[in-house]
């Protein structure tokens, strides 16, 4: 089935999601627009593995609320004439204070507390630093984009961005305290 509609809002863009011929795309919502990402590489699964078990071992010793893995969908924006955006993360954290408890079956209208994106060739530059910002304006305290290409990560928040080599501590700030991570041990060897 072709969507029709010029711009899609939130609610409509759920109902799409529901229909049989998008079950098996990864799609988001930017801007009232439907847009379709390319399928993961084993590169990116491999990173996204790594990466996601360390934050997820952290966050359940200290009890300090959930982690969300593949493509878990917020809505970071709701504008005029159905123009929102629900965009997928690769990993995201949300504190305990600010997680719906229990969990249900929708889509979370706040900014994770730490949204991870793993860049794979395929993704935009312009994409890239609109998701960022449509993150930090929801609320999003830290934001790492890991390039597997570069074995390097961008730490970024609303006050600065930071570039980390493979040599360099991925530290989780304020956000994730006591969190360090090596660069280097979230990339395959």
């Amino acid at each position: 089935m072709e969507v029709r509609e010029r711009i899609i809002s939130a609610e409509r863009f759920f109902e799409l999601m529901e229909q049989p011929e998008y079950l098996d795309r990864v799609l988001e919502l930017v801007e009232g627009e439907l847009i379709e990402m390319s399928k993961p590489t084993s590169i990116h699964g491999i990173v996204v593995g790594l990466l996601s078990a360390e934050i997820v071992l952290f966050v359940k010793r200290g009890n300090l609320g959930g982690v969300m893995v593949g493509d878990t969908g917020f809505i970071l924006e709701r504008k005029e004439f159905g123009k929102d955006s629900v965009r997928g993360l690769d990993i995201a954290y949300v504190s305990k204070e600010r997680l719906p408890n229990p969990p249900d079956f929708s889509w979370y209208e706040i900014g994770p507390d730490l949204a991870v994106e793993v860049i794979s060739p395929s993704n935009k530059t312009s994409d890239t630093h609109l998701k960022v910002m449509q993150l930090l304006n929801a609320g999003t305290r830290l934001v790492w984009l890991v390039y597997p290409e570069s074995r390097t990560v961008v730490a970024q928040t609303a006050e600065n961005a930071v570039t980390l080599s493979e040599t360099d501590t991925l530290s989780g700030g304020d956000v994730l305290p006591g969190f360090e991570l090596l660069v280097g041990d979230i990339f395959p060897s």
